[in-house]
């Protein structure tokens, strides 16, 4: 039972990541993290499944250096608020309950990654 669903959890995150490739705001990284967390509890052939495809190399650049440099971040965090800003301010409606919402949401992604993710290591 408890493989099931770590096998169904990890092909959500392997979806949400992918979709956080053309998402902007959504974290690929993290997710596929996940995934490859689950799959190593679950099912070894998902998980050599994922890092051998194309989405494996978000995960292995993440393991080489331990981290994102600060020009990552600076840029993840960079496209996140502007994104951000630019759905509250655009495209969403003022006084709909979403602004709130996305902006927290917003906040809560540059502070992750400002502040949880670890600093890479030096080459």
């Amino acid at each position: 039972m408890k493989r099931s669903i770590f096998i169904v959890l990890g092909i959500i995150c392997v979806g949400l990541g992918t979709m956080g490739v053309v998402v902007p705001g959504l974290p690929t990284t993290p997710f596929l993290l996940l995934a490859s967390w689950l799959f190593y509890r679950s099912s070894p052939r998902l998980q050599q499944w994922l890092l051998s495809s194309w989405l494996g190399t978000y995960i292995r650049s993440y393991q080489r250096r331990g981290g994102m440099t600060a020009t990552q971040k600076a840029g993840a965090v960079g496209v996140m608020v502007f994104f951000v800003l630019l759905s509250v301010f655009v495209f969403i409606p003022a006084g709909s309950v979403a602004r709130p919402i996305v902006l927290i949401a917003g906040a809560i992604g540059a502070l992750t990654v400002l502040f949880a993710v670890p600093n890479a290591k030096n080459d």
